[in-house]
């Protein structure tokens, strides 16, 4: 087994002073090379180390040229490509279509990541060694397995194994694919022999899945169909969705024009031995030293420490059943605790753990007896409704408590987002959510109701806003012997499928009278491989085939400006709203009134909006963003 470097060599002159002549795998990726667990890249390649292969780093490549990618040389075994942590369309640009101006994987937050990386760097790869199997990876790779709808150009497009030239898709956190990947190929086997390894897809000539259809795989309607009846694309999406479990999951097949790709079942969960064990391995949790600036996405992570993966919550908008799974893996206290302690002796270390948490940072430790046996429930959402769920926060108590007693720590924050709903099911004896005011949050604490309108709520599969008021009201008992009070700051979303103007007049309400500060609001983003996405493309609730509203154009921005009512250059989109609602009760300047009435006088006159509404269209060339207009003298 090699002993692991200080940091992958993302250079010859690096691989030979390892005594590399020649990798045995190299990995591109969109991100800079941050050797933390946290980006993906450095995690693979540290797995991939530990199994006994050299692995060099590509990071970032100049796509407009085969310099970068041709660097390191070509690899025994094959190239891993990654657009990097996120989806570089998700990283690329904001949920209005614009470009960003920055990317904060990258150093300097200086963009280095192509539209569409993981296509385009295959692309690349394979013009310069096209004999060399190539693996896709990652988010981007995971969640765009399967046709799927692409909100950037307003249409459903192929799976990334029809567009791009690559042999196998490793789909999840995939670093027992990966390895296994890499030991066949070392035995010899060929790359195309490859079609049995859990967590991977792969693609087959159409002539093949013609004459012989391999038994007990899954077919659904194919690119054609789906790209062309919406219908079929909310029944697609819905079968290959129940087969995304380890345990009862069966093969999905997808036909395309010139191929078809074929899924096999998820990988099955990792043991808490194999967590312990990758996420002991010696990560360095710098950038790589050739940097010249920062790397900003390091550092609210950097001190970080992933419990566990996974998450049972399910929420409509969150893909990571398709990812994760909804089994959760936890690790050890005891691996935390040592990981903690290396962690401490760094000399960047001030004493604050920055996060221990995971999807669901209250997650750790529960689990259910069926899933070894049965997998997770076909039929429904694990709650805490459900008796089999063991949702006890004690293992977690004891883990906070372990972690805060480690030499050289002074605090420990929970920094990941946490199910309320999971708070109000613990044994009230286990002191969780006192103790996480306590020691474990500063002023504020994050919560993501997303929303409190029960239509809208059960569109996301989230739990109702009467359990978001009884959290408020444990949480408010919690801050009255406290010398100094914290707050809650919740996470909602506007814009969702299922979601009206009435439910976001309704929230706005709850905002005014609840007095909850609202900094942090998301517009719904339809990404790929969602439960919401699907309604927000098809119209259709892929699990009941029933029509669903979607918001879209204007509607989304008049949601949008709802739920920030105070803000002044929302006015005129709010008050658009109201009147869309039937709601012009609340403007004016009465104490329940969310926004003042429009402005009165010989100066002014109504603006756009107020035009739209009437008559139904804006003047020529105005733009519909505006909201008023001052009238010039003389007019």
């Amino acid at each position: 087994m090699r002993s692991q470097p200080p940091f992958l060599p993302v250079s010859l002159t690096e691989a030979k002073a390892l005594g590399i002549e020649q990798f045995d795998i190299i990995l591109v990726t969109g991100d800079a090379y941050v050797d933390h667990p946290a980006f993906g890249t450095a995690l693979i390649g540290r797995v991939l180390w530990d199994a006994g292969f050299s692995v060099g780093v590509i990071a970032q490549p100049d796509v407009k040229t085969e310099r970068d990618f041709t660097a390191l040389g070509k690899p025994r075994l094959f190239f891993g490509i990654s657009s990097g942590n996120v989806d570089s369309m998700v990283n690329n640009f904001t949920p209005n279509l614009k470009r960003r101006s920055s990317d904060v994987y990258s150093p300097g937050g200086i963009p280095r990541r192509p539209d569409r990386a993981i296509i385009v760097y295959a692309n690349r790869v394979h013009a310069a060694y096209s004999g060399t199997p190539i693996v896709l990876g990652g988010i981007e790779a995971s969640l765009r397995r399967f046709a799927h709808y692409d909100y950037w150009q307003d249409r459903v497009r192929q799976s990334v194994l029809a567009d791009a030239p690559a042999t196998l898709l490793a789909y999840g956190m995939a670093e027992r694919q990966m390895v296994e990947i890499a030991r066949r190929l070392d035995a010899g086997e060929p790359a195309r022999a490859l079609r049995d390894i859990p967590g991977t897809s792969y693609t087959i000539e159409v002539a093949e899945w013609r004459a012989a259809r391999p038994e007990g795989i899954v077919e659904i309607p194919g690119f054609s169909e789906v790209s062309s009846d919406k219908t079929a694309y909310a029944r697609a999406f819905a079968v290959h969705y129940r087969e995304q479990d380890p345990v009862r999951g069966r093969a999905v097949a997808q036909p395309h024009p010139k191929t078809v790709v074929i899924q096999n079942p998820p990988a099955l969960p990792l043991s808490a031995a194999e967590l312990d064990q990758i996420y002991e391995l010696p990560f360095s949790r710098r950038a790589h030293p050739s940097y010249r600036e920062p790397v900003l996405a390091l550092e609210p992570v950097q001190f970080s420490v992933v419990s566990h993966r996974g998450c049972f919550g399910s929420c409509s908008f969150c893909a990571l059943t398709h990812h994760q799974g909804r089994i959760i893996q936890s690790r050890s206290i005891e691996s935390i605790v040592r990981e903690v302690t290396r962690m401490a002796a760094m000399p960047e270390f001030k004493g604050t753990v920055q996060d221990v948490g995971g999807p669901t940072a209250n997650m750790y430790g529960m689990g259910c007896d069926r899933w070894a046996a049965a997998g997770a429930c076909p039929d429904k959402s694990c709650s805490p409704a459900c008796q089999t769920l063991r949702t006890s926060h004690q293992q977690l108590t004891d883990l906070l408590k372990k972690v805060s007693d480690v030499p050289g720590v002074k605090k420990v924050f929970v920094g990941s987002g946490i199910r309320y709903d999971l708070v109000l099911a613990d044994d009230p004896d286990t002191r969780y959510l006192e103790d996480l005011c306590k020691w474990h949050v500063s002023g504020h604490l994050k919560v993501a109701p997303e929303h409190i309108s029960p239509r809208v709520t059960r569109a996301m599969n989230k739990p109702d806003g009467s359990v978001f008021d009884r959290f408020i009201d444990r949480f408010e008992t919690l801050q009255e012997s406290k010398p100094k009070r914290q707050y809650l700051v919740p996470y909602f979303m506007s814009g969702h499928p299922g979601c009206t103007v009435n439910d976001m007049v309704e929230l706005a309400e709850y905002i005014r009278d609840s007095g909850l500060y609202t900094e942090q609001v998301q517009d719904f983003t339809p990404t790929p491989m969602s439960i919401s996405t699907c309604m927000y493309y098809t119209g259709i609730n892929p699990f009941t085939l029933e029509p669903v509203h979607v918001p879209k154009g204007r509607e989304k921005k008049i949601q949008r400006a709802l739920m920030q009512y105070r803000e002044p250059q929302n006015r005129g989109l709010v008050i658009e709203g109201l009147r869309m609602a039937g709601r012009s009760d609340l403007i004016g300047s009465r104490k329940k009134c969310l926004v003042a009435g429009e402005k009165c006088g010989d100066r002014y006159r109504p603006g756009p909006a107020a035009r739209w509404k009437r008559t139904g269209r804006l003047d020529p060339g105005h733009d519909p963003g505006s909201t008023s207009k001052k009238v010039p003298k003389g007019e």
